[in-house]
């Protein structure tokens, strides 16, 4: 079955409110890792079945170097090797943001996170789970399709420091 038209083109139709989700990215990226934050979206976005995200948060974390393989087990990270106990936690963390309704963002996930984390990079994650799952909903009810020429004259950025 192919791929359903565009509904609407919120960037359009919503333009102001469209622009301060972007602005709020650019907030979130400036105080998550880059690496783990690609990670993040593509976790919650594999989780809502979001193609859009899937493929663009897959196209910009290869641009930034991630590893094809960790990419791939991403899915079963719970299995690998290839993710440290800190992306582990947060990991732990998007999904339980994300699947909040079967989960209650459970205590045990959320003091997982407290030894890889402080408190402000805590809410920050919490932030960065929220703004995934708004996006997801945002793209797939409006059934926006990705195209890599969108971001095809990004460069990659450096990575913040992590603190």
């Amino acid at each position: 079955m192919p791929a359903e038209p565009l509904r609407m083109d919120l960037s359009k139709l919503a333009p102001d409110a469209y622009r301060h989700f972007l602005q709020l990215d650019g907030l979130i990226g400036g105080h998550v890792e880059r690496k783990l934050l690609h990670l993040l979206k593509l976790r919650a976005s594999q989780i809502n079945g979001c193609a859009f995200c899937i493929a663009m948060h897959t196209d910009e974390a290869l641009r930034d170097g991630e590893p094809v393989e960790r990419l791939t087990l991403l899915d079963a990270w719970e299995e690998s090797s290839l993710f440290s106990e800190k992306e582990r936690a947060a990991l732990a963390w998007i999904e339980e943001v994300t699947l909040i309704a079967d989960s209650g963002a459970s205590k045990s996930a959320f003091e997982a996170l407290k030894p890889h984390f402080s408190e402000a990079e805590i809410a920050w994650l919490t932030l960065a789970a929220v703004q995934i799952n708004a996006w997801n909903r945002m793209a797939i009810s409006s059934r926006a399709q990705y195209d890599a020429k969108m971001v095809a004259h990004r460069a990659p950025e450096k990575a913040p420091e992590p603190a």
